[in-house]
């Protein structure tokens, strides 16, 4: 990264937040620390539930384990930085918003192909079934979660190194709650548009690439469902993908929504609601997505309480 003073005059950022209502911040700062409690305590249980039941040491929730801790860390990158400037100061230094950008993009990718792994693992598991230990073995599975870590890693830092040639001369207002990459170009007073196009490129990328291999894996899946004879059949294969379908629909609908459209559509408002959805209340949805619809956890969260009982 090119060094702060040949880059910019601008030896900080302002993050403005979501609003200058002090009442409002209150209240947002309240509903921002709950949603925060409950999306570690939800992430932290998944993975906990995981670990110390020996009927969820399986491919699929091996993935889900990591899915926990990437929400987990994702929630972690963009909450505390808002809690705090939402009651104190709301300036961020021009490395801190920085690394901060790094760590959103490199997370935010990661999950994008873990969601691809994860439909992979329940293609092989409802198309075939019989194939379904040899095929996900534990190579495998090790294999499809650190692709998803590398790609994250080599898009964030490709992302941060175009973003570290910005020239920021004048306002270092950024009309944002976190350092995200269309308010950082925003602010730049050099012209923008081969790092704008590069950018693109890899949100795009990193978008369309995850969901291709997620569609082309749920279109032979509800071909294989749509062969299945019996209603109960095709009612338990379809429940087993169903909560990361939910999971999948959401997530990539609000990231499609903010980072698929050129700068000059960036809309302050609307821009906001989507990255509080996706930066806040999807990481703390996706363990109640996958533990309320999910027999399994269920039963395994009381195995491992009843466990606890005896061991007294």
């Amino acid at each position: 990264m090119m060094s702060r003073r040949n880059n910019t005059n601008v030896p900080d950022f302002i993050l403005m937040g979501l609003t200058d209502s002090e009442e409002i911040q209150l209240a947002l700062f309240i509903i921002f620390l709950l949603i925060h409690l409950i999306t570690v305590l939800g992430n932290v249980g998944m993975i906990l539930i995981i670990r110390l039941d020996p009927q969820l040491h399986t491919a699929m929730y091996f993935f889900l384990t990591h899915l926990s801790f990437i929400d987990l860390s994702y929630s972690t990158v963009i909450i505390p930085k808002t809690l705090a400037n939402l009651l104190t100061s709301n300036y961020i230094s021009f490395r801190g918003c920085f690394t901060q950008m790094f760590f959103f993009v490199f997370l935010g990718a990661a999950e994008c192909f873990l969601l691809s792994s994860m439909a992979y693992d329940r293609y092989v598991a409802i198309c075939c079934p019989l194939h379904y230990p040899v095929t996900m073995s534990k190579r495998l599975c090790h294999t499809l979660v650190t692709g998803p870590y590398m790609i994250g890693f080599i898009d964030s830092f490709v992302n941060v190194v175009c973003m570290s040639r910005l020239h920021f001369c004048e306002s270092n207002v950024v009309h944002h709650f976190f350092c995200d990459t269309s308010p950082i170009l925003a602010l730049s007073c050099t012209d923008t548009y081969d790092i704008e196009i590069m950018i693109y490129i890899l949100a795009g990328f990193t978008l369309m690439a995850s969901l291709i291999t997620i569609s082309a894996s749920y279109m032979s899946i509800l071909s294989a469902i749509l062969k299945i004879n019996s209603t109960s059949g095709k009612q338990k294969a379809f429940s087993t993908c169903a909560s990361h379908l939910l999971g999948v629909t959401i997530f990539y609908g609000t990231m499609i929504f903010t980072y698929l459209k050129p700068r000059k559509s960036y809309s302050l408002g609307r821009d906001q609601v989507a990255s509080v959805f996706y930066t806040i209340v999807i990481p703390m949805l996706n363990p109640l997505i996958y533990s309320l619809r999910n027999k399994e956890v269920k039963n395994a969260l009381i195995r491992v309480m009843q466990r606890r009982e005896y061991s007294k």
